[in-house]
């Protein structure tokens, strides 16, 4: 999905894709086929589309990259699979946007124990970049203060959990009266417009005697600015750039502060890190064994089918939705989108 196959011309967005009619995806002898029961929706699903995506596979390829369902068939060259055929996976691997997909071991995971399709299909990039900023990186732990800016999006709303969890405040910042609410229903303790210039004074405002925040969890572009709520050795940690621009920071005040600006690029973790990737997993799934974390699905509204695949990238990239845009694929099926 998401290309002209006559012309092999990027589209220009969700609206042009069709769904089509396609073989089913032959698995290498290291892949498994899943049967896709559900699949996610993430903001570079729309800038591969487009053909701006820093990972652009080569022609012919099909969209959507995150994903639940069903296991079909085990590598051909494994003796002992994880996952043996009828388990229930959830993953990340090119081509999510269908009714089959292909993927390698290391791209699966079991869907938790009492977890829908619909839940697991979001799991697989946001939790893990949550849990791994805020507990590797950051280091959180109970007593601390932590802001969430756009807490009410799909690594946000992560965060908010995985902060409460640890026993930290969690100040949660976002843009509309709903994506507010939907942070205090997921465990923010205090809320913030920051539409309202003046949100970084009623953030350190909330703070104990106005000290500031320990740690400020920021998917947006808002470092700068949050700079100015942060407690003394303070640590911000930049997660992505939602904004659309890549920020410059003013590094006296964080020299000032004694603040400590903390990447986290969990993809990379696979090439630089393997041996905390099954830390993080077993993290989270401790914390969603304890009823500590929750899925993250938007459910003011359903996408259904691979017809609704565009429908759902428009309402993402439109910012009109919360938490994690899940379609569901509906089976037996034979079109791809």
């Amino acid at each position: 999905m998401g290309w002209d196959r006559a012309d092999n011309k990027p589209q220009q967005g969700p609206k042009e894709l069709k769904v089509t009619d396609l073989p089913d995806p032959s698995p290498s002898p290291d892949q498994y086929l899943i049967e896709v029961h559900a699949a996610a929706t993430n903001f570079f699903d729309i800038l591969q589309i487009q053909g701006k995506y820093q990972n652009q596979p080569p022609f012919p390829w099909v969209s959507g990259a995150e994903y639940s369902g069903i296991v079909l068939a085990v590598p051909s060259n494994s003796q002992s699979p994880r996952f043996p055929v009828g388990t229930r996976v959830f993953g990340a691997s090119q081509g999510a946007y269908a009714t089959k997909v292909c993927a390698i071991e290391e791209q699966l995971l079991s869907v938790p124990e009492g977890w829908s399709f619909t839940d697991a299909a979001g799991l697989f990039v946001t939790a893990p970049t949550s849990y791994g900023a805020l507990v590797l990186r950051a280091g959180v732990k109970a007593g601390d203060w932590v802001l969430v800016h756009a807490a009410a999006g799909g690594v946000g709303l992560a965060a908010v959990q995985v902060a409460k969890a640890f026993g930290a405040t969690v100040i949660a910042t976002a843009g509309t009266a709903r994506k507010l609410e939907v942070a205090k229903a997921f465990g923010a303790d205090h809320v913030v417009d920051y539409r309202d210039a003046s949100w970084p004074d009623q953030v350190r405002k909330l703070t104990p005697k106005g000290r500031g925040v320990d740690i400020v969890y920021d998917p947006v572009g808002l470092v700068d600015k949050s700079t100015k709520c942060v407690a003394w050795n303070g640590r911000i940690l930049i997660v992505g750039f939602a904004a659309g621009a890549i920020e410059k920071v003013a590094m006296n005040k964080v020299l000032l502060k004694n603040i400590s600006l903390v990447g986290i690029h969990w993809g990379a973790y696979a090439k630089f890190e393997r041996g905390s990737i099954p830390v993080v997993w077993e993290g989270i799934r401790n914390l969603i064994e304890q009823g500590k974390f929750k899925g993250t699905v938007f459910t003011d509204r359903q996408f259904v089918g691979l017809e609704a695949i565009p429908d759902a990238l428009i309402a993402l990239g439109g910012r009109e939705t919360w938490g994690k845009v899940v379609v569901k694929i509906p089976q037996p099926g034979g079109s791809k989108l």
